[in-house]
């Protein structure tokens, strides 16, 4: 296994690419572009703190993520690709899928949350979905985030001691242990029937979660022929003189307490 990339090396990259992620999204707002992001992969591979990363500092007006719950009764009885369609983007927006319509062809393929008729329907509709939408000129990105069973057992230790991670582990996710190979299977008959030119996918082996994550927006980057949009400069204005305003008295509103106050009263331990 490779050595996990150094932070002398990531921060820096990371920094720069996600200057490029403004840069793009600029584009895509001034070009009235559309752009989707798929983000699939086993659980705790990675595939969450890749969104943030690409999110960190993007305008949340341009660049969505979504990420839907389970469907509710009504929107089982609608055509399955329904309830993802409704949040595909407009122009001149992004949209990062944290999970999508291939939930069908991955958890609900293995733990029987959707019949073998609803599956294969589903395998034979999604290349038609996907190519309709890169026809209409949506720009769609797919990305597995593959994790090492090892790798996944280490962090799902991780969340299970850390009381900030905790709710991350759900009893599905704790099933996908015993399921290890069901769903490789699945992963594997999915990518046979959905691998297609219009819409391929592209692996990002999230063993090294640094690593993961540059190689992805990297290649996110490199994939949309994208440009700086100049924007016209913006020069600040001088305050103007004051005109008789003032401020009501500061007792007449209620501040919340200063938390900060306490802990600046309280001495410091001292660290060596």
């Amino acid at each position: 296994m490779s050595k996990r990339l150094a932070l002398n090396l990531y921060g820096p990259e990371l920094s720069r690419l996600q200057s490029e992620l403004v840069k793009l999204q600029e584009w895509v707002r001034s070009e009235g572009a559309r752009v989707v992001v798929v983000f699939e992969g086993r659980d705790a591979a990675g595939k969450g703190s890749a969104i943030k990363r690409v999110t960190e500092y993007l305008n949340p007006r341009v660049v969505r993520i979504a990420a839907l719950p389970a469907p509710t009764e009504r929107e089982r009885t609608q055509f399955y690709f329904q309830r993802y369609l409704a949040q595909l983007p407009a122009a001149g927006e992004i949209v990062l899928f944290d999970r999508s319509w291939y939930n069908r062809a991955g958890v609900e393929r293995v733990m029987g949350f959707c019949t073998s008729d609803e599956y294969r329907r589903f395998l034979h509709q999604c290349p038609i979905v996907e190519r309709l939408l890169v026809e209409d000129g949506l720009l769609l990105r797919k990305y597995w985030f593959s994790v090492s069973d090892a790798e996944q057992q280490k962090r799902f230790k991780a969340r299970l001691h850390d009381p900030m991670r905790r709710w991350k582990l759900s009893p599905i996710d704790l099933e996908s242990v015993n399921r290890w190979e069901d769903y490789s299977r699945a992963k594997d008959e999915m990518f046979v029937h959905t691998d297609i030119p219009e819409a391929p996918w592209h692996v990002v082996d999230s063993d090294d979660k640094r690593a993961a994550r540059i190689n992805m927006i990297a290649h996110l980057l490199s994939s949309i022929p994208y440009r700086d949009v100049r924007r016209p400069p913006v020069h600040l204005p001088p305050r103007p003189a004051p005109q008789g305003y003032v401020r009501p008295p500061l007792t007449s509103q209620t501040f919340v307490p200063d938390h900060a106050a306490s802990l600046r009263a309280t001495p410091q331990r001292r660290t060596s």
